[in-house]
């Protein structure tokens, strides 16, 4: 691939990732406008149309492995390991 073909590439990178980061913003907007509505009508579900929308509060349990690392270093260390991976970036 020659120097060109590969800067067209990148540009269209460029391009398409700030188009998602709109698409995002956009989303999320909207997203947070029908959730307003559904606080204002204080429903966690509604039917609009053929849509079933869900609103709803759960409850989600992580593990702590900063306050762990700190509390059981040794064990940490033990049950932890390194892995490699690759990272792309356009700067």
């Amino acid at each position: 691939m020659g120097q060109n073909e590969l800067l067209a590439k990148l540009n269209e990178i460029k391009e398409l990732k700030v188009m998602k980061e709109e698409l995002e913003d956009q989303l999320e907007v909207l997203e947070d406008e029908v959730k307003a509505e559904m606080d204002r009508q204080n429903v966690q579900k509604l039917l609009v149309g053929t849509y079933k929308v869900a609103y709803t509060k759960y409850t989600s349990h992580r593990f702590d492995n900063v306050a762990f690392k700190a509390d059981h270093q040794v064990l940490y260390e033990q049950y932890s390991k390194a892995i490699e991976a690759r990272r792309f970036t356009i700067s």
